[in-house]
């Protein structure tokens, strides 16, 4: 599956995933007219969502959903979560979802089937969110690790697990020092590194990729030098402060290695003063082109 993301990013020549953190306030006041109930702004996210991806599904390569948008809207923002993954593939886009899943080994295997895999029903099996990619929680060690392995080689998908995070107080706990002088998060990084050893692809990267936020510019320079074979999902560029500058360490030195996330800065760019008057989905399209002119600028000079 990496290798697929790989080509995707190179044929659009944009090393960005839209993330679909839809929340029903981003929404145009048009759109969130007269709702009042989960399944109003369900449905209104859904359309939202379909409008944004077909103006943006030719020139970006993947898309990430973030499950909690959806979730607190009940039953029915789940849907919208299942109807937006389906509506994306269906544009031909990767598809990741952002649960960062995990629990011990019989609950991680039920995590891995809903996202990765399929679930038995008697002599029938579904896949429950067909999802190409999960990102996942590591930091329970490899029991938790294994079930999304095992599915991913049987259903060529692939998982990033967290690294080192986008958020302020992620230092709190992985940055602490190690008796060996590694932290936390490097420490993890090596890891990752072992668990995605069985399963490279032809361009040197693996199916098991990492999150290292665009925040930590320092701590993603070490993680890239010591993770050769890992590809970074990279959050916190735009609305969270990190910069393409910021993140350029996150790549290898052909331009390979990672893909950066943008979501509000995306999703509500119709809101920003340098996109007043267009429509959401206009201004969504325009602050993609501008994020790649931006990457492709820092990242391949």
């Amino acid at each position: 599956m990496i290798d697929l993301l790989i080509e995707k990013i190179e044929e659009k020549k944009n090393p960005t995933v839209v993330g679909l953190d839809t929340n029903f306030d981003y929404l145009p006041d048009e759109m969130r007219e007269g709702v009042c109930d989960f399944k109003g702004a369900a449905d209104a996210i859904f359309a939202f969502n379909k409008k944004l991806v077909d103006a943006v599904a030719d020139i970006v390569p993947a898309v990430k959903v973030q499950i909690a948008y959806y979730e607190m809207y009940g039953v029915d923002g789940m849907r919208a979560f299942a109807d937006t993954i389906a509506y994306c593939k269906r544009k031909g886009l990767v598809v990741m979802t952002d649960a960062k899943r995990n629990d011990i080994g019989a609950t991680a295997e039920c995590y891995a089937k809903a996202y990765l895999g399929v679930t038995a029903v008697n002599a029938g099996a579904e896949c429950a969110f067909a999802s190409d990619f999960l990102t996942v929680n590591g930091y329970l060690g490899s029991d938790g690790i294994k079930p999304f392995l095992s599915w991913m080689g049987k259903k060529d998908k692939g998982i990033f697990i967290l690294v080192k995070t986008s958020n302020p107080s992620s230092g709190e706990l992985q940055d602490l020092k190690l008796e060996n002088g590694k932290t936390v998060y490097e420490y993890m990084g090596s890891l990752v590194e072992t668990w995605g050893a069985g399963c490279i692809g032809k361009y040197g990267y693996s199916d098991v990729g990492a999150v290292v936020g665009a925040t930590h510019p320092v701590q993603a320079q070490i993680l890239r030098k010591e993770m050769p074979h890992t590809f970074f999902l990279i959050p916190g560029y735009g609305a969270q402060g990190g910069t393409a500058n910021d993140l350029k360490v996150c790549f290898d030195k052909d331009g390979r290695g990672g893909i950066v996330n943008s979501s509000r800065g995306i999703l509500c760019a119709y809101r920003q003063e340098k996109y007043k008057g267009m429509a959401f989905d206009e201004a969504a399209r325009k602050a993609c082109e501008d994020m790649q002119a931006d990457l492709n600028r820092a990242v391949f000079g």
